[in-house]
Order: C-alpha cells, then sequence, then structure tokens
C-alpha cells in the first residue's frame, strides 16, 4: 500500500475519519490513483467535533482536496460511550407495564467477583421515582389480558416531564413480538406532550429478557440528546463547507450508518471506533493473505484485543457499558449496564501509552486503569502531566525517538520522563531509572497478553495458528513482546497502523441488523411463516438502505437465526441457506446447530428437538473497498532506509544494545531487518527484539518473524 505524499489523481475522495482518546486520526482514499492520504492531529476532549473537524480541513489543505470531490465521510467516534462512562447523558424516564417498573433497580443477581462482599451494582440510568407503571398486559401468546390505560400513560408522562425527563423509554410486558400497545402509548403521549422523545422498547431491541431490553432501550435514550446534537453539528458543519456525501458513522456491528439513522439509534455507536479498528485490519491481513488474525489495538488510553477467524470477527449479542469501561467478555458481567445489540466481540483493557503507572502502599507496581489521555498527556508531552506512563518508559528505554513524534510534529521531553519515572516509581521502589522503566513496560505487556489469552486460550483456541496485527499507535512497539508471551510466531504491522481504525471506516459496507423474535419448535415451525417474516425483515432493510441512498444492485442480505435445544438458556447464531423457507432449510438450519453446538461446547445432543429463538437479518449496502497498492520492490537490504544508530534497553540481552534505526517511508518490498532494530514512521514505532527479523511484503506490511 502506497502512502502518498500528494493528491495524485483527480477521481473521487472517500474519508475515514476516527477520534481516539489520545489522537483524530484521518485516512483519504482517492478512487482515481488508489492512494490513501494520512493525517494525524491531537483530539479534543473538550469537544470531540472540533478534533473531527480540525482533521478534516488539515487533511483537505494538505493533500490540496476540493470539497466537491469528497463522495463519502465515514466516522468511527467515541461520544457515545463517553456520554455514559462520564455519567453526562441525558435524564430519561420509564414507563412500565404495571408492576415491572422495578426492573432496571432488580438488574441482575450476579456479581462480577463471586466473592467480592463490597459489590454495589451500577446505579440504573433511570432514578427509582421516575420509572412508573401503567396498566396494561400482554400473554406470551398475544391474548390481551388487560387493556392498555392510555389516560394512565399520557398522565405518567407528564408527571415524568415536570420532573425532568428529556426522554421517555416505554418497555411493556411480551412487547418484543406484540409491540401494539407500546405503539398507542407512543401515539398518546407524542399527542399530549408534543417535542417529547419517545423510544421503544419494541423498536430498539425487539427481543425476548426484560431487563437487557429495557437497559437497551434506557441506554439509546439516555444518548439521544448529546449524540443528537453531535451528529447534527457535524452534518451542519459538513454542509457548510460545501461536503455532498453526507456523514457515515461506524456502528458496533462492524457496519456504518447515514447520521441521522445513527442519531435515531445511538446505542448502536458504542463500540464505533474499536469495530472500525477490527474492521481496518481484517481488511489488511486479508489481503496479506491471512485469514486468521487476532487483532491488538493499543492507543493512548486503553488496549483492544479481538478474534477474527476465517476473515470475519467474532460477533457476541451482548455487553455491558458503566462508569468504568466497556465490558463485551462474560467476565465483566455486572459491571455496567446490558446492551443487547450486535457488538464486534473484544477484550479492553486499561493499558495505553497514557495509562498511569503507580506503586501501590504494599509496594506493588501497577500499570492502568488510569490514563493522562491527550490532555495533559504523558510527562514527556510537557503539557502538565507529571505521572509516570508507558509512554515515558518507552522514552527512557529509547524505544521512542524524541524529535520524530508523529514524524516530528511533537517533541518529547525526556527529562520530564525521566523526572516522573524516577518520583512516582524508581525512588519508591529502590530501583534505578532503567530498572523502573523496564518494569513499567514488563506489567503492561503482561497485561495486554492477559486480554490476548481472554479471547483466545480461555475459548479453546490455539493463538499460535494466528498472526498477531498491531494497530494503534503503541501496538507496533508492544506486539513482539506480547506474541512471545503466548507463543504466537508471526506478526504482521499494516502500514499506518495508528489509522488502521480510519481506514476500517472505508473498508465496511453500510449494515443494518434488524430481528424478530418467533420462539418456535424447529420441527413444528411453519416454514410459510418463518419466510413471511424474512420477507419483512428484507423489507424494512431496504427501506433503511434506500434513506441512505444505496441503490437496489448494491443491497443484499444475510440470513441467520438464533436456536438452541428447548429449555436452554442461551442460543447459538445459525446461517440459514439462501433461497425460500423450507422444510428441507428447517432440516440443513438443524443440521447445522448441532455442528455449531458440538464445536463450541463439545457435544450435540442430536435426539433433542431444538428451538428457533430469533430469525436475523443483515441488510448490507456494499461499497467499494480501498484497494492496496503494492509498495515500490527493492532487494532483500534494507540499507537505504537505515536513518541512523542509537541505545535501545532490552530486558533479555541485559541492557542497551547498539541498534540501527530504519526510516518506514523508504523500505522496499523484500527488505528484510534483522532485530534488534527499530523502524520508525509518522503515527507509530515498530520494535524488533534480538531474535526477530522483519520483512517487507508486496503491499508494505512488516511481517514480523518472532
Amino acid at each position: 500500500m502506497a502512502l502518498a505524499g500528494s493528491k495524485g489523481g483527480s477521481g473521487r475522495f472517500r474519508i475515514g475519519i476516527d477520534i481516539g482518546g489520545t489522537f483524530t486520526d484521518v485516512v483519504v482514499f482517492d478512487r482515481a490513483s488508489g492512494e490513501l492520504m494520512l493525517v494525524k492531529v491531537p483530539s479534543v476532549p473538550a469537544d470531540p467535533a472540533q478534533g473531527f473537524l480540525n482533521g478534516f480541513d488539515r487533511a483537505l489543505r494538505q493533500y490540496g482536496i476540493a470539497i466537491g470531490d469528497v463522495e463519502f465521510i465515514g466516522h468511527g467516534t467515541t461520544v457515545a460511550t463517553n456520554t455514559i462512562i462520564e455519567g453526562k447523558g441525558a435524564t430519561a424516564g420509564l414507563i412500565a407495564s404495571e408492576g415491572f417498573s422495578d426492573v432496571l433497580e432488580i438488574a441482575y443477581q450476579i456479581r462480577p467477583n463471586l466473592f467480592d462482599l463490597m459489590y454495589d451494582k451500577p446505579r440504573p440510568l433511570v432514578a427509582r421515582r421516575m420509572a412508573l407503571g401503567v396498566p396494561e398486559r400482554i400473554g406470551p401468546d398475544g391474548k390481551v389480558y388487560v387493556p392498555l390505560d392510555q389516560a394512565a400513560v399520557v398522565e405518567r408522562a407528564r408527571a415524568l416531564q415536570a420532573m425532568g425527563a428529556e426522554a421517555v423509554v416505554i418497555a411493556f410486558l411480551h412487547s418484543y413480538r406484540f409491540p401494539a400497545h407500546e405503539r398507542a402509548a407512543r401515539d398518546a403521549i407524542q399527542r399530549a406532550c408534543p417535542g417529547l422523545p419517545v423510544v421503544l422498547s419494541s423498536d430498539v431491541c425487539p427481543e425476548f429478557r426484560e431487563y437487557p431490553r429495557t437497559s437497551t432501550s434506557v441506554v439509546n435514550a439516555v444518548l439521544l440528546p448529546r449524540v443528537g446534537r453531535y451528529v447534527a453539528r457535524l452534518g451542519e458543519a459538513l454542509a457548510e463547507r460545501g461536503a455532498r456525501g453526507g456523514l457515515h458513522l461506524m456502528t458496533s456491528s462492524g457496519g456504518v450508518m447515514a447520521g441521522p439513522v445513527a442519531a435515531r439509534y445511538p446505542v448502536q455507536l458504542l463500540e464505533s471506533g474499536p469495530a472500525a479498528t477490527v474492521l481496518g485490519a481484517n481488511h489488511v491481513a486479508a489481503v496479506a493473505g491471512f485469514p486468521n488474525a487476532i487483532v491488538f489495538d493499543m492507543g493512548g488510553t486503553t488496549a483492544k484485543v479481538a478474534m477474527v477467524t476465517n476473515g470475519a470477527p467474532r460477533i457476541t449479542d451482548q455487553f455491558e457499558v458503566g462508569p468504568m469501561a466497556v465490558a463485551s467478555d462474560t467476565a465483566g458481567r455486572g459491571r455496567g449496564h446490558p446492551v443487547r445489540t450486535p457488538t464486534v466481540e473484544m477484550v479492553e483493557v486499561g493499558a495505553g501509552g497514557g495509562s498511569v503507572a503507580a506503586v501501590d502502599p504494599g509496594g506493588a507496581l501497577s500499570v492502568g486503569p488510569e490514563s493522562m489521555g491527550a490532555d495533559p498527556g504523558p510527562a514527556c508531552y510537557a503539557q502538565g502531566g507529571a505521572k509516570a506512563t508507558i509512554t515515558d518508559a518507552n522514552l527512557i528505554l529509547g524505544r521512542l525517538n524524541p524529535d520524530f513524534f508523529l514524524g516530528g510534529e511533537k517533541m518529547l521531553d525526556a527529562a520530564l520522563a525521566e523526572a516522573a519515572v524516577q518520583n512516582h516509581i524508581a525512588r519508591r521502589r529502590g530501583w534505578n531509572l532503567t530498572e523502573a522503566a523496564n518494569a513499567i513496560i514488563e506489567v503492561g505487556v503482561a497485561r495486554m497478553a492477559a486480554a490476548l489469552k481472554m479471547v483466545s486460550i480461555r475459548r479453546g483456541i490455539d493463538p499460535r495458528g494466528y498472526v498477531l496485527v498491531a494497530c494503534g499507535g503503541g501496538g507496533p512497539l508492544h506486539a513482539a513482546a506480547i506474541a512471545r508471551q503466548v507463543g504466537m510466531t508471526a506478526v504482521l504491522i499494516p502500514p499506518a497502523p495508528g489509522l488502521t481504525s480510519a481506514l476500517g471506516l472505508l473498508a465496511t459496507d453500510l449494515r443494518h441488523d434488524l430481528v424478530r423474535n418467533v420462539m418456535t419448535e424447529t420441527r413444528n415451525a411453519d416454514p410459510d411463516a418463518l419466510d413471511a417474516a424474512y420477507g419483512e425483515l428484507a423489507a424494512e432493510g431496504a427501506r433503511l438502505l434506500a434513506e441512505e441512498a444505496v441503490p437496489p444492485e448494491a443491497m443484499r442480505h444475510q440470513r441467520l437465526a438464533d436456536l438452541c435445544y428447548v429449555g436452554q438458556a442461551f442460543q447459538l447464531r445459525i446461517p440459514v441457506p439462501d433461497g425460500p423457507v423450507t422444510a428441507a432449510t428447517l432440516a440443513v438450519l438443524q443440521d447445522r446447530f448441532h455442528a455449531a453446538h458440538k464445536a463450541a461446547y463439545g457435544f450435540a445432543s442430536e435426539g433433542e428437538p431444538t428451538e428457533i429463538v430469533s430469525l436475523r437479518l443483515a441488510a448490507i449496502g456494499a461499497i467499494q473497498r480501498p484497494e492496496l497498492r503494492e509498495a515500490a520492490r527493492g532487494g532483500d537490504n534494507p540499507a537505504a532506509a537505515l536513518k541512523a544508530r542509537r541505545k535501545v534497553y532490552f530486558h533479555e540481552a541485559g541492557g542497551a544494545l547498539d541498534c540501527p534505526i530504519y526510516d518506514r517511508a523508504r523500505l522496499a518490498a523484500g527488505n528484510i531487518i534483522a532485530g534488534p532494530a527499530v523502524v520508525e514512521q509518522m503515527d507509530t514505532t515498530t520494535l524488533l527484539p534480538p531474535g526477530a527479523t522483519a520483512t517487507v511484503d508486496r503491499i508494505g506490511n512488516l511481517l514480523l518473524r518472532v
């Protein structure tokens, strides 16, 4: 993949912009020349929209792009996640079936740690006094046992509005199958309280299980005002500049949707940026010939790990978001508010470049989850930060070039880094400066390796059959050490690791995930009824894609079904064969479920009856993906890219070694680098430890053999 320094061709441009905790990354794809152009600017935590616009404007200026030539703008954002984590969401009210208004207070009867007797459940996003019930009841068979009291609905809505509610959630029993009462309640509220946003659980999450469905709908309501304003501001700012491509946002499931649609369903944006990274890394790995990859993304605040098998990332049905973090792994259940939306599954730990190292009262060294972020940043940024961080430790060990951070745009202050590590770590532990810095790195690497084991070894997957794709500004610095800890031998460093998330925004289709709950035994299912239900989902998906100006020839559908053995509490998602649903289709579906159950749990009870719980359909609008261009070829000797030499500390070597420093922009396909060595570029630094080698492949990736 060639990284251009000028505009090149005069074709149409697609721009991807991802806002991270520390930096905002911009990738511009020129469809005419195939060039990828890169920009990286500091994020603006107090005003993320300004960071987006700063990056967008700079990209146009730097590469001489006319705004009218931009046909697509994709965006990955942390605004939704940060709204929940920071507790800055809207004040929401809940109207539930009478007798069930305590659903958020009761929540799950679980603890993340069984032996943590001091555990407190997260405080509900709806205050208890603002969770009200109304007389109504539809049974699971669709029979109306208690008619909806519309007068009570209006009275409760007015009471909530008087208490300051900025949005109201309606979550009635069994509305996932029979939404008539919810819709009637919405209509009554809109007549009585015009302008008050109303969120229906049957629209946001039409799936059974009361608490996750209600929680998902409440999260959507809490996000509506802030995310809606954010999306509207960006849309207006882009329109003022003359942009005609429209704003599209990455969803948690790995697709993109148009800004107006995303503003209605902000709950689908919670894992926006991380999902984009996984999609970008998957695109690069697939082109390089690696269908199986473990994506390792280390930014300034956190490190994330995700699995890609046979070219597809692992998708989970539920994750949690709360004051501390986002967790999609079952080990984190109970720490946050459950959200039932399809999400790229990943494990996230507080171990980024800005993660703070500290010594506790017992003398133990910890790294993260506290982070210095972009403002003030690590001590070496010279922006007021005084605590020791992973970035400071890497600078002390010689792994970072203080004069070439962000390609020389930012200078790092080694003296401030040394003072922070000396004062906060070395002096308290009785270590010298180098020992303290190395200990910070080793603890951080151990935490990141544990996350990698969580998505692979703990699930019975041998990571040695995968390539580790290192992304983010810090990923290539630590990837070799992490690979060694888990026994992996192959590491892939994309040409622009720090901008992989922005690339992912240009390498994924528009996507809407739709679901219909059916709850029927497979052997008794009516094929015609199921086929009709899929037809309705397909029509809804086509309507949403048409709203985003996707032409019919670019639309396609992917059908799945959630199956389980009758009486099981959890389901497996099974692909549905193409064509009309027939008795033969159901037989294939059942066989596929048995095979999937055996793969997941080690056994299959083929004599047991199965049940179809939900039908799912992904409505996809295909886009043109960036074609990664081949790099210029050279011999195996990388001497032309050698820029300097310096001392770099390696614990395994017992001290500092004299290392060649290479300029990544001057490396050619076929070059082979032997460790120890350092490869520098604008958005990251790659560290090759002793014994490792790196080969530049045909599209400019660095393939490390550890």
